[in-house]
């Protein structure tokens, strides 16, 4: 199962099950988000929550970017050295007594978790809250082969209860609220009734009855990985809730699903991102539970551990100078909680696990961008460009500057023959002023389109892909520059200016 990463072999792009890319544009996706009411109300009341706790902890370090600079720093070298580093862990977690298992892709992976689950004879297994798993689809995958994942973490739990997908990357249920939960709970909880109430002490309570006994028979648990150390083969989980080491100690089987890039050179290295990763995703100063193992202790813990490491298209954004700075993640969520793309369009408009800035550019990066109908060929539109998750990444990645080289490559690779010629006859007009002097006088004929309106709500084609998504404004009844030279505008002109008395006070 070994792979090593490099070899012409491997898929260049992620391949298999996944929740990587939806159905629908992000546009059009996003459009149906916005009309949401409550969705958008509870996103704007936990992002804007989070990242005041956040920049509250912050300002308590005077380091703070020096530690943002040593952790960008740190992640380069890994990527730099990435295939002889996952050498070393793998040699460190086998004679630790772990079990090390190599996956291309998706369909890989899914593949080891199953057979290594059905070899126990389990049907059930608890699951603590992973990307990764999210990522390749493991709980549908399990389901086709009569095995279910019972998700731990609260927000998860909540997710998987109501048949929904997961809006955020710390917390899954963000965009609802505690009614929601609360009903959600007493119609798929077994040990919910009609008596629970919305208080979300009540609600975690009824989470932790529910669980509880999941936890005391479970045979076999799978978890994700924040870290995993070459130096030592440690794998290192962060949580706030628990669960994660309910999974992690009592069980009899453990396997963990590892994106290859989340490996840090030594031990010391932890330190850095045991600072970085709380204060950025939930505004701590320390996760309330941070759990280390390393391979397999005799009388302590699961007497079988087994870690997949996963590429799924992760090398193919190594090989890219800009875009592997997206590799250096962390899945801190910070960039979600300042973006106003998406705390107003939400986690489900981009379609998939990743959302947010960060997934706008890692997502298409691990698929690949097909076509200009690619869905995940418009996430690197999903921006204003505003920059703010350029300023509270804690590993510096620049989300800016990959959005634009996405989008570069996308009009590049995958520009309709249309919208082509288009451009180029746009690029004539604006190089040549009498020409656009003529068109922008033309423009004004738009009015007519819009029904003397306020907006134009439909173009015809090949336009009208544009206007399918967003709301052409109406044309004035003459352009700029043929106002600034009427009389009006002269006059208006002589009024504004200050008189003599005024300039020489």
């Amino acid at each position: 199962m070994k792979v090593m990463l490099g070899r012409p072999t491997m898929p260049p792009r992620a391949q298999g099950p996944s929740n990587l890319r939806g159905d629908t544009a992000f546009q059009k996706r996003a459009h149906i988000e916005l009309d949401d009411v409550t969705k958008r109300r509870n996103l704007a009341y936990a992002t804007t929550s989070i990242r005041r706790k956040r920049q509250g902890v912050v300002d308590e370090l005077d380091d703070w970017e020096q530690l943002r600079e040593a952790g960008s720093t740190i992640k380069r070298d890994v990527l730099a050295r990435l295939p002889e580093l996952l050498e070393q862990f793998e040699e460190q977690v086998t004679a630790r007594g772990g079990h090390v298992h190599w996956a291309r892709d998706s369909r890989e992976a899914n593949d080891i978790i199953r057979s290594l689950v059905e070899d126990t004879g389990e049907t059930e297994v608890v699951k603590i809250k992973s990307m990764a798993t999210q990522e390749i689809a493991l709980n549908e995958e399990l389901e086709k082969a009569g095995i279910h994942a019972q998700e731990t973490d609260l927000a998860e739990l909540i997710v998987q209860l109501g048949d929904d997908f997961p809006s955020h990357i710390v917390v899954p249920a963000i965009h609802r609220n505690r009614a929601e939960i609360r009903d959600t709970f007493v119609e798929k909880m077994p040990t919910a009734d009609e008596s629970l109430t919305n208080d979300p002490k009540d609600l975690a309570e009824a989470a932790r009855i529910f669980l509880r006994e999941q936890f005391m028979k479970a045979k076999v648990a799978i978890s994700g990985a924040n870290f995993g150390i070459a130096e030592t083969g440690t794998v290192s989980i962060v949580e706030s809730e628990g669960n994660g080491r309910m999974c992690l100690t009592l069980p009899e089987t453990l396997i963990s699903v590892m994106g290859v890039e989340k490996l840090l050179p030594s031990f010391a290295d932890l330190g850095v991102f045991l600072q970085l990763l709380p204060r950025s995703s939930t505004g701590e100063r320390m996760n309330p539970y941070t759990s280390l193992w390393s391979g397999v202790t005799e009388g302590d813990g699961p007497r079988n551990f087994h870690i997949v490491l996963l590429d799924n298209g992760r090398t193919a954004a190594l090989a890219d100078d800009i875009g592997r700075e997206a590799l250096k993640c962390i899945r801190c969520s910070a960039c979600l909680n300042v973006c106003p793309v998406y705390e107003r369009a939400g986690g489900h408009s981009y379609g998939s696990t990743y959302p947010g800035p960060i997934g706008a550019i890692l997502t298409p990066q691990l698929t690949g961008m097909d076509s200009a109908s690619d869905p995940n060929a418009t996430l690197p539109y999903a921006s204003s460009l505003c920059g703010r998750c350029d300023e509270v990444c804690p590993v510096k990645i620049p989300i800016s500057d990959i959005l634009l080289e996405l989008r570069h490559r996308k009009v590049e690779d995958h520009t309709p023959f249309v919208e082509s010629k288009a451009f180029s006859a746009i690029s004539l007009l604006w190089s040549t002023p009498a020409l656009w002097d003529k068109a922008v006088r033309a423009v004004a004929l738009g009015r007519v389109l819009g029904g003397f309106n306020r907006q134009i709500s439909t173009l015809p084609a090949p336009m009208s892909a544009w206007t399918n998504y967003r709301d052409v404004a109406v044309p004035p009844k003459k352009p700029f520059r043929a106002w600034w030279d009427s009389e009006e505008a002269r006059t208006l002109l002589d009024s504004a200016r200050p008189s003599n008395t005024n300039e020489e006070n």
